[in-house]
């Protein structure tokens, strides 16, 4: 998701650790860096005729990359080409797909401007770092895009007034894989890429994507967010509350990382919900919720099933327990309402990560969307 900022394009969950290669993992390039060598073989194909293959751009990150050219054209005046995505060994949509850019000389002092062409969308909602009726293509691309071109032109002793159209064929439907629509950017993928490098399996480009979904939702001043670990707790949620797709931040795993975000760009109302598992991690103080990373205690859990009114019972039963549904089974077998007492203990935690304003509570879902706990 999401996808707006972070070392990659952020267009993807992160995955589990068996899902992950055994080999070294190898690094690649975010559609930034891409459109960033297209549009440089183009304008360099505009002032000379001929188009570089491989072309070789700087990377915001240091250092420089050469790409090979895939498809290229030559007008009076104007110049396309297009560049094959590698994502390395990064799970990206975007892996495979052309980014296409066309080159059209302009009036003297025009400068260089931007333009969204198929497959990449336009930003509709406030809060984003492009303005509204922009294309989706990012401040980092941009400059990256600026630097080069200007690069060329300071060589052939002239001045880069150009019109920049970035394309990619087959976006609007890779944006459908995306948080692209959630976040208001319509009919295509979004240029990204802060450092013009993929890293695989990054963590950081998630975490980002959720930071801008409450930007987005603080822009259109929606009163009251609801973070969900999974589609069936946000679809639950949604229900229960008719909150806008707006007001959704898909969390995943990283509580943490959502949480100390609202910490200091805090929202009126934040509901979370999401599954008893995860939850009941959180509320044992665990803030990356992905399995390869953290277990829910279940001694613990045990322990605090014994500590509730007609617990002694239940947590007896539940001795032998060698996952986190198997406690709240025997504790709903004994009618003592532990998922409650774990929305609870879990919206302690947060409130401790939250500025004081922010009304908070916590809804634990079973797997059919069934609510089962909650607290506050």
């Amino acid at each position: 998701m999401a996808n707006l900022i972070g070392e990659g394009d952020g267009e993807h969950p992160p995955a589990t650790a068996d899902e992950r290669p055994q080999a070294p993992l190898r690094t690649g390039w975010t559609t930034g860096t891409c459109a960033a060598a297209a549009a440089a073989a183009a304008y360099q194909a505009l002032l000379t005729g001929a188009f570089p293959d491989p072309v070789t751009v700087n990377l915001p990150c240091g250092g420089s990359v050469s790409l090979p050219i895939h498809r290229c054209r030559l007008e009076p005046a104007a110049a396309t080409a297009s560049v094959i995505k590698d994502a390395g060994d990064d799970p990206d949509v975007t892996h495979g797909a052309e980014v296409v850019v066309t080159i059209v000389a302009a009036v003297a002092g025009h400068g260089i401007t931007f333009h969204g062409g198929a497959g990449v969308g336009t930003v509709t909602l406030p809060g984003l770092p492009v303005a509204v009726g922009e294309p989706a293509i990012n401040p980092g691309p941009r400059q990256m895009i600026d630097e080069a071109l200007n690069a060329i032109a300071a060589r052939a002793g002239t001045t880069a007034d150009l019109q920049v159209t970035i394309a990619i064929p087959g976006g609007a439907e890779l944006a459908e894989r995306t948080l692209n629509g959630r976040l208001g950017i319509r009919g295509g993928l979004s240029i990204l890429g802060t450092t013009g490098v993929v890293k695989p399996f990054s963590c950081a480009a998630w975490i980002h994507s959720l930071h801008r979904g409450v930007d987005v939702a603080r822009a259109s001043r929606l009163q009251h967010l609801a973070a969900t670990t999974g589609s069936v707790s946000e679809a639950a949620v949604q229900r229960l509350y008719g909150l806008p797709d707006a007001a959704l931040i898909d969390m995943g795993d990283f509580a943490g990382g959502l949480l100390k975000y609202l910490r200091t760009h805090p929202v009126p109302r934040l509901t979370l919900a999401g599954g008893f598992a995860k939850l009941a991690k959180l509320a044992q103080g665990q803030l990356y919720l992905h399995s390869a990373k953290s277990r829910v205690d279940l001694p613990a859990l045990i322990h605090l099933l014994s500590s509730l009114p007609g617990g002694s019972e239940a947590a007896e039963a539940a001795a032998g327990a060698e996952t986190a549904a198997q406690v709240l089974a025997a504790g709903d077998a004994h009618r003592v309402p532990l998922a409650d007492a774990i929305a609870g203990e879990a919206r302690a935690v947060a409130a401790g990560m939250l500025t004081p304003g922010t009304a908070l509570d916590v809804l634990v879902f079973d797997r059919s969307g069934r609510l089962i706990g909650r607290a506050g």
